[in-house]
């Protein structure tokens, strides 16, 4: 795990020279800055994960330093103020400003160190909230009794012991990302920050910026690598990074540094890489669409995540999980799968995987008013399932009569119909999951004589 890095801004070195050695002694990183200009300075060279900021100091105050970052956007880190000469109404007017908290010299070590830390664990649990809110839902493990399940938590755990680059693999909604975070859970770095890249607009417009970060005049922002710092960074679908992208982040990971967007100066950064991606990167390289070097940094150790068809005495389980949890995260009314439901469920394919189950289970919740979900509601519900089943029957059974041309055609409208009802028919929705650029995706509609809003 990476020390917390904490900036120190005080124009008296004496104070200066003590709380370093004594944040020290707690195992921070400590930076010192005498005013505010090398307090610019170092908060370029590296995000801190917390200032410690005196209030009286030559040139500027520590309230106008405040007041700068609070007009530049959010507060970059939790801020703690101290002075010798506080008043309520400076502590007011810090607070205002976005600080943490205001503490008043002399110091004492054991209030100094308090005070950091909860402002620390409160940071830390303000992110987990951010974090947790922008996923779609959390399993702490994956789930499953069957014995693939049962082998691929043992490969997670032993990857976790390890601080290599991880890949994995597997198709849409069969739960990647829960296999990564799971890794990160038992990691060395568990308590640094899982930062989820999704990567399908990666290298184009403003993107770098949300990756690298970017340096205007006095305003930084800290991108997503360097906010992975000590913990990891999740390549989300990896495959749709394109070329110039996997080059300029490669050569960030490997030199551990890069230089912001607009800036001047290199910033370190350690991180461990976890990638996924529902594609076969080496065919992918075959085609000059994934840059070899990259692939072979990233399959240091592979992990193959099954698809829940493979795994289908997974599935009671899964109905229980996502049951249990909806009724008490959302306080829908406790419903029970029938026994015909359950064989119902069983048997079906499954084309959306885990994902597809959450969905499931989410809509009857939402819909049924019984006890039971009877095999009725569940027919009812992947009613809209039927016809895209069917037409990838019919196209299978016929595809081998055709002219190639025609059988590529015919392929790619019956696989974009039935994804388009995954995405309600959303071309935007479609685009994400299949990983293709919307303009493209509109011409290859088109051509195909598909309207999304007839589906």
């Amino acid at each position: 795990m990476t020390a917390q890095h904490i900036l120190v801004i005080d124009d008296e070195p004496d104070i200066r020279e003590l709380v370093q050695e004594i944040l020290e002694d707690e195992g921070y990183e400590v930076s010192v800055a005498a005013d505010a200009v090398a307090a610019r300075e170092q908060r370029r060279l590296r995000r801190p994960d917390l200032i410690l900021l005196d209030i009286w100091m030559p040139a500027e105050d520590g309230i106008s330093l405040l007041k700068e970052w609070r007009e530049s956007g959010r507060m970059p880190c939790p801020v703690v103020i101290m002075s010798g000469h506080g008043t309520v109404e400076t502590a007011v007017e810090a607070t205002r400003l976005g600080a943490y908290d205001f503490i008043e010299k002399p110091l004492t070590t054991a209030k100094l160190l308090l005070c950091l830390r909860r402002a620390l664990e409160a940071d830390q649990l303000r992110k987990e909230n951010v974090g947790l809110r922008q996923q779609t839902l959390q399993i702490s493990e994956p789930a499953g009794s069957s014995a693939l399940m049962q082998q691929l938590r043992k490969q997670a755990r032993k990857v976790a012991q390890h601080d290599t680059w991880v890949l994995i693999s597997g198709e849409p909604g069969a739960g990647k990302e829960t296999i990564a975070r799971y890794i990160h859970s038992l990691s060395n770095r568990s308590e640094g920050r899982f930062i989820n890249l999704g990567l399908a607009p990666l290298g184009r417009g403003d993107s770098g910026v949300e990756l690298f970060g970017s340096e205007i005049g006095e305003n930084i922002h800290y991108g997503l690598l360097e906010q992975a710092h000590g913990g990891v960074l999740f390549l989300d679908e990896v495959s749709e990074m394109d070329l110039q992208a996997q080059g300029r982040l490669l050569n960030a990971l490997e030199n551990r540094s890069f230089v912001r967007i607009g800036g001047r100066e290199s910033v370190l950064v350690d991180v461990r890489v976890i990638a996924a991606t529902h594609r076969d990167l080496q065919y992918e390289v075959r085609a000059g669409h994934f840059r070899e070097d990259f692939f072979y940094r990233l399959n240091v150790v592979p992990l193959n995540v099954p698809p829940l068809r493979d795994h289908a005495e997974d599935i009671p389980e899964l109905l229980q999980y996502y049951v249990d949890y909806y009724c008490s995260t959302e306080g829908f009314p406790y419903r029970h799968f029938g026994i015909a439901a359950q064989n119902r469920l069983l048997h079906y394919p499954w084309p959306g995987n885990i994902l597809e189950v959450r969905n499931l289970v989410q809509r009857l919740l939402i819909l049924g008013a019984s006890e039971e979900i009877s095999l009725e509601e569940v027919e009812a519900a992947l009613g809209g399932r039927t016809a895209a089943t069917t037409e990838v029957q019919q196209w299978q059974e016929n595809v081998f009569e055709m002219p190639l041309r025609e059988a590529r055609e015919a392929f790619e409208r019956t696989y974009l119909l039935h994804q388009l009802k995954y995405a309600s028919g959303s071309v935007s929705k479609l685009s994400q999951r299949i990983g293709m650029e919307r303009t493209h995706l509109y011409r290859k509609l088109r051509a195909l004589g598909i309207n999304p809003k007839d589906v």
